[in-house]
């Protein structure tokens, strides 16, 4: 069941609400995914459960308890927040954060940390990872998130994250528990590791960064760009610059197996009410049920 909570207001603070920055929320099969997108404006989502976040465009006050972000690229509206999140962890008597960042990045985000040091005289203690797309980074027995290449102005990202679970090998189906329990206790392995795709998160890309990594299509969530949806616009010059528009989705609509779809960072060009109108004419019955427009 998915459960939509609209909110451009209160988001709970350790104690008491802070409003300081627009949140959405939603409910999807026990996993809340809460967070704002508008391009050039500020990015920042997050899922609580799982303890991890995408991109520090801004940085709502309760956000601050989530100790692992994965930063897709390093343009301002997606990253300009990072040091907000170091100085109110340690002002809260946190651990560092963790912040997984592409590899070329790091040493620019150290200056910038440095300097922001010198300014605010309080240490930035962080714990940057530099990491390339085509690897795994394991955060727990049951998680782990994989990388892959996005097509952007700048080096660029997206993430899947993997639920790990072990299943019984088939044939070991028809055994008693006490029978599957002695051929353990001698050593041979009963069971195997399943993935389930639970969270796959975009970032910016032109629509070329979805086909390279198919897996996406079949994440239970999918947060994605959609930044453009205005027809005429020219499909050339949004490639160019990393982006994605309406009628790239539309022709993609069968291959989306996703159960929750959350389309975001929409261009300021537009109003909301446009982009909203636009979209509700134009988006097939096969994604209308599950495409969810943040605005």
């Amino acid at each position: 069941m998915t459960v939509e909570i609209e909110s451009d207001s209160d988001v709970e603070s350790l104690d008491h609400p802070v409003d300081n920055a627009p949140v959405r929320s939603m409910v999807h099969h026990g996993l809340t995914v809460e967070g704002y997108s508008r391009a050039a404006v500020q990015t920042y989502w997050r899922v609580p459960e799982l303890k991890i976040g995408f991109d520090l465009g801004a940085q709502p006050w309760s956000f601050m308890t989530t100790p692992n972000w994965f930063v897709s690229h390093t343009h301002l509206d997606h990253i300009a927040a990072l040091p907000v999140l170091v100085a109110r962890r340690r002002m809260m008597k946190m651990e560092p954060p963790t912040i997984y960042l592409p590899a070329d990045a790091v040493d620019g985000v150290n200056q910038l940390l440095r300097a922001y040091q010198r300014l605010d005289r309080g240490r930035m203690n962080v714990n940057l990872v530099g990491i390339e797309p085509g690897v795994e980074i394991q955060l727990s027995r049951e998680l782990v998130v994989q990388t892959f290449p996005t097509r952007h102005t700048i080096p660029s990202m997206g993430f899947l994250v993997w639920e790990r679970r072990r299943k019984l090998k088939p044939e070991y189906h028809d055994l008693t528990g006490d029978q599957i329990r002695d051929i353990r206790l001698s050593g041979v392995e009963v069971s195997a590791e399943i993935r389930l795709p639970k969270v796959a998160y975009m970032g910016d890309t032109a629509p070329a960064g979805l086909d390279d990594f198919p897996e996406i299509y079949r994440a239970q969530i999918l947060i994605l760009e959609m930044t453009f949806v205005a027809p005429g616009e020219r499909a050339s010059v949004i490639h160019k610059f990393g982006h994605t528009h309406l009628d790239d989705l539309i022709a993609r609509a069968d291959r989306f197996e996703n159960e929750v779809i959350i389309a975001s960072h929409f261009s300021t060009r537009l109003h909301p009410d446009q982009i909203q109108r636009i979209v509700d004419r134009r988006l097939p019955d096969s994604l209308r049920g599950r495409m969810k427009i943040w605005l």
